[in-house]
């Protein structure tokens, strides 16, 4: 872990720095830049991040939480791995949630939240046009995210949200292995979404939500077809 400068930060109010440091860890756990398994030290977070060691626990009590973080029987903190052997349901799971929250951004977003929902949009359009790997996986699921918002069910857009997470590591693993296109596709897609959930088309939301959600479940699933095993140096 790299050193910060508490000169960088402005002073925190009360609580801040519980959200400085889950959001930074959370960014470095999703973008794999702390690699599934990789040792998590509260003694060095809180040398890392020039503060005492209460926020660090409370931000990692919420990574762990979020499934992104885990204790060991010996009281050893990790970083969560990927659960590889149940992908498939992994899959399934996500195909039912980007059909659902799109379903119901169709038939009760309001119009408050479609500004969001075209900002990330033009977010990940831009990511594409620059090749930002990391800005791309981080705005699609912001996008969809924020379809989910409009859906008003906080129990889907919760479970959305932890899956989107999961997802965001597994896209990573498969855009630092394999040189693609950057799938400029997918912003078609999107802008197909955004017409149908204005125009709260239910049917056609749902459906393009699906065809979407598959199209990411075989992009990913090239990672493991094009080998017998995964083999990724992180």
């Amino acid at each position: 872990m790299s050193d910060i400068d508490p000169g960088s930060f402005p002073e925190r109010k009360r609580g801040s720095g519980v959200k400085l440091v889950y959001d930074l860890l959370r960014d470095e756990i999703l973008d794999l830049k702390l690699a599934p398994g990789s040792p998590i030290d509260e003694v060095q977070l809180a040398e890392r991040f020039k503060m005492s060691r209460t926020p660090i626990r409370e931000a990692l009590v919420r990574l762990a939480g979020d499934g992104l973080i885990e204790t060991l029987p010996n009281r050893s903190t990790m970083v969560s791995n990927i659960d590889f052997l149940n992908l498939s349901t992994f899959f399934d799971a996500l195909v039912l949630m980007y059909r659902v929250t799109t379903r119901l951004a169709a038939q009760n977003h309001r119009r408050e939240d479609l500004p969001s929902i075209h900002r990330f949009h033009e977010d990940y359009a831009a990511a594409i046009e620059a090749r930002d790997t990391l800005a791309m996986i981080a705005t699609n699921a912001a996008f969809h995210a924020a379809i989910a918002e409009a859906g008003r069910n906080p129990y889907f857009t919760g479970l959305f949200r932890r899956l989107l997470d999961e997802g965001r590591r597994i896209l990573r693993l498969y855009y630092q292995s394999y040189d693609e296109h950057f799938p400029q596709q997918f912003v078609d897609e999107h802008a197909e979404i955004i017409a149908a959930i204005e125009a709260r088309d239910v049917e056609a939301a749902d459906r393009l939500g699906k065809v979407h959600a598959e199209q990411i479940v075989a992009q990913v699933q090239k990672l493991f077809s094009r080998s017998g095993k995964l083999d990724i140096a992180l």
